[in-house]
């Protein structure tokens, strides 16, 4: 059966292959961002600087050649004959120039409005000789605006004094703009294959990271699976290959102590099983004696009848823990087997009754006869009733009822899917709540204080083993009315017989067994 675990895993592997990817695109993504905005600054501003330097340079190379010429105070026509010559300096015909003198003003261009001449850039012109630009955007384009006062030849002291001529200049910077826009499909075209390029390795970086947490996960799920030689290569000396060393020590220290423990659990029920069947002989003889003294009690006097009787009543409670370890000791070697027949459950449930002398004493409610059917194995399933009714009758009040019914459809081992319910109620105090998870452990007492116990302690392990190897459930719970119930869900059919049983023709023996108490007596066991 898969571990839970394993989809869990699987999802969190694909989780950090995403997260890989997605962090590796992020940076590539950021790293393309910043390196192409600081790019796209530094040329735009390489780009533009250049241009606005060789016009402000031509600029003041036309005006200085052509100022000398011009006869101030000028008029209007000898303004606009100087302005047409200083845009003639850019034989392409794209400077637009005006001039400014005492309030005149004309223009390179006639009846041009100038709208890119911002009043600050007048204001700068005016309270500086120094030569000032600015780049206006307009709808459609950008331009570059420069403004320029001109000054008369230096004078003895050195100054140069103003002439009240100023010169604006304004140049459409479309080839700019189109290197500006150039510079931008280019980052936009460099962006995509860098992206393409991270993801690619971010897959692979993954799949290296990976490939040692795919491996750790296979030795994990292995281990969980009992295969606790599973070990991890070890390359490298990285992390992931320290996690590797780890685990391989962890893994060799886990089968060290797994095998001991092992080890120790099978000597433990080898020594129960021997214990066991080394005391069936003496036992034996024992019980003979003391049936032999039962039998002549009547004739001694009162304090030997007494000890007698003890004596005979402990050495067949001693019987009973001896019969009940053995089985126990089957369970846990896996040396029990299933011996099917096809048998009528409520005929099996009145017989165990019978033989025990409970038919007067505990009120059955059973169906008719070949009314509920089922492949079980006799023994075990008479095992299990008297083991609930004979704790029933010890632990609990009376009335004790047992009662068979068909249950719902499905579970494990359910060829059909049909099942029988066996339920054992009885009308004492019920179970305490803090002991009702404990009621099917081996030895288990409610009270640490008692020495003594009537039974020997496993009646209900035994009960739940013979259970679960019929592919069954076994539950212990409160009524509300008082008094205690113990459900058994036993599937009805199985679709196939154990290997160790009888076939369907073949049918089972139906004389008493060891594991059976004697008749009128109930079972070994005491309720926690």
């Amino acid at each position: 059966m898969r571990p839970l675990g394993t989809r869990v895993g699987a999802h969190r592997l694909r989780g950090l292959r995403v997260r890989l990817v997605v962090a590796f695109a992020l940076v590539a993504a950021v790293t393309v961002t910043t390196t192409g905005a600081l790019t796209f600054r530094e040329a735009r501003t390489g780009v533009l600087q250049q241009s606005q330097d060789a016009v402000i340079e031509l600029l003041r190379t036309q005006v200085t050649r052509l100022a000398p010429e011009l006869v101030l105070p000028a008029g209007r026509d000898e303004l606009r004959r100087f302005a047409a010559e200083v845009a003639g300096a850019e034989p392409s015909g794209a400077w637009r120039v005006l001039v400014v003198y005492r309030g005149q003003e004309a223009t390179s261009v006639p009846d041009d409005p100038f709208e890119e001449l911002t009043p600050a850039l007048r204001e700068a012109v005016d309270s500086r000789s120094a030569t000032v630009f600015q780049r206006v955007n307009r709808a459609d384009h950008t331009a570059l605006v420069v403004g320029m006062s001109v000054a008369f030849t230096s004078t003895e002291s050195g100054r140069w004094p103003l002439s009240g001529l100023q010169v604006f200049l304004t140049v459409p910077q479309t080839t700019e703009q189109a290197y500006v826009d150039a510079l931008v499909t280019a980052v936009e075209r460099a962006a995509v294959p860098a992206l393409a390029l991270a993801v690619l390795l971010a897959l692979l970086a993954a799949r290296g990271v990976l490939r040692p947490v795919r491996a750790l996960r296979d030795a994990t799920r292995s281990i969980a699976e009992g295969r606790l030689d599973t070990r991890l290569a070890v390359d490298g000396s990285d992390e992931l290959a320290e996690l590797s060393h780890t685990f391989n020590e962890t893994a060799a220290a886990l089968e060290e102590s797994v095998a001991e423990l092992r080890g120790m659990e099978a000597r433990a029920r080898r020594f129960a099983a021997d214990v066991s069947h080394e005391l069936r002989t003496p036992l034996a003889a024992m019980s003979a004696v003391t049936d032999v003294l039962d039998e002549d009690a009547a004739g001694l006097d009162p304090d030997t009848a007494t000890a007698v009787r003890l004596i005979s009543e402990e050495t067949v409670k001693l019987a009973r823990l001896v019969d009940d370890l053995m089985e126990i000791s089957r369970f846990d070697a896996g040396a029990a087997v299933l011996h099917l027949d096809e048998i009528d459950l409520a005929e099996s449930l009145r017989r165990t009754l019978a033989a025990r002398g409970w038919t007067g004493t505990v009120e059955a409610r059973l169906p008719e006869p070949d009314a509920l059917r089922g492949r079980v194995d006799p023994r075990r399933l008479d095992v299990v009733v008297a083991n609930l009714v004979g704790n029933a009758l010890r632990h609990g009040a009376r009335p004790v009822r047992l009662s068979l019914h068909e249950g719902g459809a499905g579970g494990e081992g359910s060829g059909t899917g049909r099942r029988a319910v066996i339920e054992v109620l009885d009308s004492g105090p019920g179970i305490p709540d803090d002991v009702l998870p404990h009621v099917f452990e081996r030895f288990y007492k409610s009270d640490a204080a008692r020495s003594r116990t009537e039974g020997s302690g496993l009646g209900l392990a035994i009960t739940e083993e013979n259970v679960r190897m019929h592919g069954g459930t076994v539950r212990a719970a409160n009524r509300q009315e008082g008094g205690a119930v113990f459900t058994v869900d036993l599937p009805l059919w199985r679709d196939e017989p154990t290997p160790d049983g009888p076939t369907p023709d073949e049918p089972t023996r139906d004389e008493p067994t060891r594991d059976e108490p004697a008749q009128g007596e109930p079972t070994s066991e005491e309720r926690a």
